[in-house]
Parts: C-alpha cells; structure tokens; sequence
C-alpha cells in the first residue's frame, strides 16, 4: 500500500456521494464518457462494493418482465439455505401452475417435480408454470408469495420495487427499477454463491424438452456467467448480466431495449467500458497492522500498539488513480491500558479527492493488560511533561 498517502487526523467528517464514480476522478489518464445506451434505463456496479460506475434513468420504474424471476429464485434458495426446503424436495404441479402462460418448463399437472429442477426451469428456462409451482410450494399461493417478495425486496433497500406475480407476467402496478435489481443481484450472487453456477449453464432439459439460456452473451463472451434475461411487451427487451475479469467483477442491467440483438449489444458496451476503465483492488486484509499506525500506550505492560483494520478494505478505482488515493486514519495518538484484543478505537477511511471509497473501524493489534504501580508512576510522571 506505498502509494496511497497517509493523513493523520484527531476528528473527521465527511460523505460519501451516490454519483457515479466517474464524477470524482483526480489526475490520471484521460477516461471517456460513459456510452449512452438505448435503453429506458440502465446500470453498471462492481458487484464487491456496489461502486456505480454508470447509471441513466437508474431509479424509474419500469415493468421487468421475467426478470421478476431473479427475485422467486432468490426466495427459492433462501429457503433452501435456511433449511426449510431442500433441492430434493418433490413439487406438487398444481392446474394454475400448469396453464400459466408464457415461456414454460413443461411441467404436468399432477405430478411431483424436484425442487433442483424447478429452480432450473425458472433460471434457465424462464419457466413461468416452475415459478407459479415454486411460489404455491413456499407460501401457498402466488398472491402471498408476491407479498413476501416485495417485503424481501424492501429489506434489501429495493425501495422502488413492488412484486404482484412469481413470474413477471404484466400486471399494472408490478415495477422495479434497474438500481434495485443490481441490488438484488449483488445479493444473490454474495448470499448463495454455491448455487450461482446455475446462472451460467447454457441448456437444461426437462420432460424431454431441452431449451437453451435466453441470456445470449453466455455463448459469446467467456468471462458473463448469469444473470436473467426478461422480455414483454410492455417492458421491452431487458437483460442483467454478469462478468468477472482479472478479479473485478461487474453488474450490468438494462431495461427496455428494441430486441433481442439490441440487449446484448447495450449490455456488451456496458461491460467493455466498465473491465476498460476501472479495476477493484483489496487495498487492507482484515487483522493485518496498518503501516505507520503505531501508538503509544500509557499505563501498560507494553509501550506502544500497532492498529488493524477490522474489516478488509476493497476500492474500485477510475483507470489510472491509484496514486490518488488517501488513507485518512482517525484515532486518538496515544492509549491508555488496559486494552483488550480487538477494541475499536478509530476509523479509517481511504479517499479520492472528496470521495470516501471506503472505511472501516480499527482496533487494536492485541491485548494490553495494565502494568504494574511502578509503570503507572513513571507514566504519570512522564505523561505530565507531554
């Protein structure tokens, strides 16, 4: 961590703003615009930190079409995680399940699917019966399901999203925003990563039907790996994907676009600006000593303690602005004992020009029990000539 500066400070204050991080950019190479997208409304996010790199038109909401589904597989494996199902539970199809419209699995009525297949069905077969069967299974109907979506997505910080439906089907008053779904996939993809393989498999056959993954740029570009595609008409042509290179990973959605072609391209410029002009770095381990942040300990069995950050500190960085960067530590220069191993005594803060990337509490390295009556004599001595 040599070139980022250091700034010692006793008190600080600062915000941390909701632009994208281009609007803060300090000296380095030249980064260009943004494209603009022809979509009704889009955004781009590493996925570690949630940085926004670009955003247009990010908080309207807007129908999502089978985008809905990210949320029903969500719940699905949170379900599963919680242990209150398990991917081998068997699924009763019900007849709503069955006749529901729209782009389908193919599961039949009266029968028992796995809970696993169900899951693939609604992943990579935007199945809507899988999503109704699924949602009847959970909550017992689809109505209380929606119910538990919208709480779920609220919990979250989805604040411009409300769910009527499992699948995604139109509904007037059933919206959500491309902020909220980079939200919702920033959690999925964090909360459940054993399942998140799912996402990019190309094909999944059931009842003898194979159908491929609607999301295109899993066959065209190695590093996406998800998320969900969504199509009606009424919300157009809109696509949330996904993609990891040289361990910065990125969150695209795009919502509203003319076709098919055109969700991939705009997702695709997306994606190429973001890997082209950022990258994310792990600047602090957690536990590990901050450099030069010795301090002096009064009244104890040892005289000095280095600090540590509590928390691993992640940046995602404009092209070219690491020498920009500035660690602002506050904390008090000296320590009285007795200090117990992990008490938090500051804050540290790494900044870009006026922006706050990142902070984190810090704590002391160990333990510090106090010293003896001596040591107490001679540091209260001393302590009076500083």
């Amino acid at each position: 961590m040599r070139w980022i500066s250091w700034c010692f400070v006793c008190l600080m204050s600062t915000a941390v703003s909701a632009a994208p991080l281009t609007a803060e950019l300090g000296n380095g190479p030249p980064i260009p615009a943004p494209p603009e997208l022809a979509a009704s409304g889009y955004i781009l996010i590493d996925a570690t930190n949630g940085e926004v790199l670009v955003e247009q038109n990010a908080d309207q909401p807007l129908p999502p079409a089978s985008l809905t589904k990210m949320m029903t597989a969500y719940l699905v494996e949170r379900e599963i995680a919680q242990g209150r199902a398990s991917m081998d539970d068997l699924v009763p199809i019900s007849v709503r399940a069955w006749k529901t419209g729209g782009s389908r699995m193919f599961v039949r009525e009266g029968t028992s699917v796995r809970l696993e297949d169900l899951l693939r069905g609604i992943i990579i077969q935007s199945g809507n019966d899988a999503s109704v069967a699924v949602a009847e299974y959970i909550a017992g109907s689809e109505d209380v399901f929606a119910d538990l979506m919208t709480q779920t997505a609220q919990q979250m910080g989805m604040q411009n999203t409300r769910f009527l439906n499992a699948t995604g089907l139109p509904a007037d008053g059933h919206s959500t925003t491309a902020r909220d779904l980079a939200i919702l996939s920033q959690r999925k993809i964090a909360d459940f990563p054993q399942n998140y393989a799912m996402y990019a498999e190309k094909s999944f056959e059931y009842n003898g039907i194979k159908q491929a993954n609607r999301n295109t740029l899993l066959f065209r570009d190695p590093t996406v790996d998800g998320i969900k595609t969504g199509h009606t008409e009424e919300a157009g042509y809109c696509l949330v994907a996904s993609a990891e290179r040289d361990g910065l990973r990125l969150i695209s959605v795009v919502m509203g676009t003319a076709s098919e072609r055109a969700r991939e391209q705009e997702t695709t410029k997306l994606l190429q600006y973001g890997f082209r002009y950022f990258s994310g770095k792990t600047l602090l381990e957690a536990g590990v000593p901050l450099e030069n942040s010795s301090r002096k300990v009064w009244f104890g069995t040892e005289d000095s303690i280095d600090l540590v950050p509590v928390n691993s500190v992640y940046v995602t960085l404009p092209l070219g602005r690491e020498g920009s960067l500035e660690a602002v530590l506050d904390a008090p220069a000296s320590l009285d004992a007795p200090l117990s191993e992990g008490q938090v005594v500051g804050t540290l803060s790494i900044q870009l020009g006026t922006r706050t990337l990142a902070k984190t509490d810090v704590a002391v390295a160990r333990a510090v029990p106090e010293g003896d009556f001596m040591k107490w004599a001679m540091d209260t001595v001393m302590r009076l000539f500083e």
